[in-house]
């Protein structure tokens, strides 16, 4: 009986094993085959990974194919814009040497008919000597001598009239054919160096942004103008816009600002004026490292860190079309070089030159002559006597005292007489966009005037507590009738006198 029941025994024991045996060979091929179904799960998302970046390859490949098509077709316009000028200009030289040759042909003419004239004028005069010779008892050289000085005094009459007459057309002439210079150099440049000059581009990822960047009712876009002082300009470009403003430093600002704001994403009056903050710290920030870095590389610490933020600043002013800081540096590189041969300090020729100029780094801002606001901020700030009287010598108000001053004359004229250097246009520009902008500025009751639209209009904004409605449009007739009389502008000029009440309160 025991055996029997070790027997069965065993029977049970080799039966589990078999079982289990059994049990784990199905959990092996169920876990092999969820193994195989996510390898092959992972196949397929690898597989579909690799589809998508190929098409998205294809997308890039085709966009940038059609970037080139259009580069293409953009330059081609261009090459045929150009042979029609060259065919224009071929056709205004030919008809050119057409009217010199009919000119050559008329002198030509008019040359015979003077000989014809002189002969006839010989004969007359010998006829003439012949019957005064006869009624007045003279000789024959007396005669011819009288006759002579007659016809010299009426030939002078003659040829006087003739000259004024000639000297007359030549200057009409002279004036036509330099204005029609003029006009075609205007024609061609004018429109490129106003670009150049005047305006940033700012890119966007996609056309959709812009209708971000204008807003609701276009509350973004006027809010942006309103704190920026710059004029934005939205048009068919694909992905681009325009920040447009005679104002270097307002203009980087502006850039700046709006590609924060379309990085970030978020485009409203609330997050436009945040953004505005940030970046002007981050401006007075960034032209004090400018102006640190120039007194580190010239080894010319210490320096009051107003002056270093203010040399900074002139990185966006320019005079006459050229930058202020690149032309800082040169008059100071050229002075440090002549003072040396001249025996004199070379550090301080080059402190009064990197100085010459500080004060148009203000000059847009508190109006003025560059060289009081210079003199008076070097004064303030206990700078060396030479560097306050190069600044006033460089513009001929005091004599230069040392070798040094006139180092900085010297090359301030060298800088600026380099050919290319500098352009009256767009100096002249600047001016007639800051003098309007004064005449608004000057007016009790406005807060920030901004001269947009290349100076053909103002927008002043004024402060809701002092200026009313009613006050606000006199406001606009006066500020006009002031600019009428005390600007120089073509055209006209627009007066927007904008008034905002805002009310700002807090929850807790």
């Amino acid at each position: 009986m025991s055996g029997m029941t070790i027997l069965s025994g065993l029977l049970g024991v080799f039966a589990g094993m078999a079982s289990m045996q059994l049990w784990y060979k199905w959990q092996k091929r169920k876990f092999y085959k969820k193994a195989e179904h996510e390898a092959e799960a992972r196949a397929k998302a690898i597989l579909n990974e690799a589809e998508l970046k190929r098409k998205e390859q294809e997308v890039a490949l085709r966009t940038r194919m059609l970037e080139v098509e259009t580069e293409i077709e953009e330059r081609m316009a261009e090459v045929k814009r150009a042979e029609r000028e060259v065919l224009k200009e071929r056709r205004a030289l030919q008809e050119e040497k057409e009217s010199v040759r009919m000119k050559e042909n008329e002198l030509d003419a008019i040359r015979k008919r003077l000989e014809a004239l002189e002969t006839k004028k010989r004969a007359q005069i010998d006829e003439a000597i012949e019957a005064i010779q006869k009624s007045a008892s003279m000789t024959k050289e007396e005669a011819r001598r009288y006759i002579l000085r007659k016809t010299e005094e009426q030939s002078k009459a003659d040829i006087a009239a003739i000259v004024r007459k000639y000297e007359k057309t030549a200057r009409e002439e002279a004036q036509k054919r330099a204005n029609y210079i003029l006009a075609q150099a205007t024609t061609r440049y004018a429109g490129e160096f106003a670009g150049e000059r005047l305006i940033n581009v700012v890119t966007l990822p996609s056309d959709e942004h812009k209708g971000r960047i204008i807003g609701k009712e276009g509350r973004n876009i006027k809010t942006l103008e309103m704190l920026l002082g710059v004029d934005i300009v939205i048009d068919e470009t694909p992905a681009t816009i325009l920040v447009s403003s005679f104002n270097l430093y307002r203009r980087a600002i502006a850039t700046r600002v709006i590609e924060l704001l379309v990085e970030d994403g978020r485009i409203h009056p609330g997050r436009i004026e945040e953004v505005h903050e940030k970046v002007l710290e981050e401006f007075e920030q960034k032209t004090y490292e400018i102006g640190e870095n120039i007194l580190i590389e010239m080894g010319l610490f210490p320096m009051h860190e107003e002056l270093v933020k203010l040399l900074g600043r002139l990185k966006y002013r320019a005079s006459y079309g050229q930058n202020a800081l690149a032309h800082t540096l040169e008059v100071a590189r050229l002075a440090r070089v002549m003072a040396a041969e001249m025996g004199g300090d070379e550090k301080l020729a080059m402190r009064a030159g990197l100085l010459h100029d500080i004060g148009k780094a203000l000059t847009q801002e508190m109006g003025g002559s560059h060289v009081e606001i210079g003199a008076d901020l070097c004064r303030r700030y206990n700078e060396h006597p030479t560097v306050i009287n190069a600044i006033y010598a460089h513009h001929g108000h005091e004599e230069p005292d040392s070798v040094e001053s006139a180092a900085v004359c010297a090359a301030d004229t060298l800088s600026a007489a380099r050919p290319g250097a500098r352009r009256e246009v767009l100096e002249s520009f600047a001016k007639r966009v800051r003098e309007i902008e004064a005449v608004a500025l000057e007016k009790e009751g406005v807060e920030r005037a901004y001269a947009i639209n290349a100076g053909r209009e103002i927008r002043v904004f004024v402060d809701a507590g002092k200026i009313d409605d009613n006050e606000a449009v006199l406001l606009s007739k006066e500020i006009a009738r002031d600019i009428e009389n005390r600007a120089q502008y073509p055209g006209e000029v627009k007066v927007n006198v904008i008034r905002e009440t805002r009310a700002i309160s807090y929850a807790k």
